[in-house]
């Protein structure tokens, strides 16, 4: 039962996704796949590239994360995990709480926020741009 409903669920997705990219009705696509993919791939390697630079502050031992009100511990896999989640969890939203930054990482916590904020404006913007300039072109 739990599965079938999870496959209609994932069905739903697809076809959500699939309207999404593939017009029924409209004259011109508003969105295509390269767009998507290209919007992925810039939040992919935000996230990283913050992940990245927590996990080197933390092998640096600057103590900028904290988890559940304790210190990470000396886990290469932990500290790596943790970090790309805080990276992960700050790009997309505001954060649980569950993972704060300390110190300097707070700095880059705010700028990744702010990041995660702005792409998908000017993805939009970029995307009416480029949907009005194939229009004058056409004309």
């Amino acid at each position: 039962m739990l599965f079938g409903i999870m496959a209609l669920v994932v069905i739903c997705l697809m076809m959500a996704l699939r309207n999404l990219f593939l017009p029924s009705r409209w004259k011109y696509k508003q969105i295509s796949f390269e767009n998507f993919v290209f919007l992925g791939c810039t939040y992919a390697v935000i996230m990283l590239g913050f992940g990245l630079l927590f996990m080197l502050l933390e092998l640096n031992n600057t103590g900028i994360i904290m988890d559940n009100g304790n210190l990470l511990s000396d886990n290469f896999f932990e500290k790596l995990s943790t970090s790309m989640y805080l990276s992960a969890i700050t790009l997309f939203s505001v954060g649980y709480g569950d993972v704060v930054p300390l110190g300097i990482g707070r700095l880059f916590v705010m700028i990744e926020a702010l990041l995660g904020y702005t792409i998908p404006a000017t993805f939009v913007v970029r995307t009416v741009i480029d949907f009005e300039q194939e229009l004058n072109k056409r004309k």
